[in-house]
């Protein structure tokens, strides 16, 4: 196996993990507020929070690069609401919103990885495909 396949395989696999743990995001939040621990009985319109999430899983899906960039930095609203409802809340809220927490950091680290990962692997391909002098 060559470098560039390894290359593209990390990047296949930062894909895969900021996936994953943005439909982990969109699924908790919505569980948590409708049904496993609601501010309010029956749920609240608190899961409306999860809306947002929604709009970069299409990005994502179509591996857009600009998508990448603006979730790692979206996603640090979301890590904030979980570090102080994790802090604030009574069990089991604040189980949840430590599993919102550690959602948050592995999405960023995928989604910062990810860049970095993509355009290290077009440098090389373009170093690769340039004519030699």
């Amino acid at each position: 196996m060559n470098l560039q396949e390894n290359s593209l395989r990390h990047v296949t696999f930062t894909r895969l993990i900021a996936v994953i743990s943005l439909l982990g995001l969109i699924l908790l939040g919505l569980a948590w507020e409708l049904w496993l621990a609601p501010l309010r009985p029956g749920g609240t319109l608190l899961a409306l929070k999860v809306l947002p999430l929604c709009f970069p899983l299409t990005g994502l899906l179509k591996n857009r690069m600009y998508t990448y960039r603006w979730l790692s930095l979206l996603i640090w609203l979301y890590f904030t609401e979980g570090v102080v409802r994790a802090w604030g809340d009574a069990a089991p809220s604040n189980y949840f919103a430590m599993v919102e927490v550690f959602l948050c950091v592995v999405l960023f680290a995928a989604c910062a990885l990810h860049v970095r990962l993509r355009l290290k692997h077009a440098k090389d391909n373009d170093l690769s495909e340039a004519p030699q002098a």
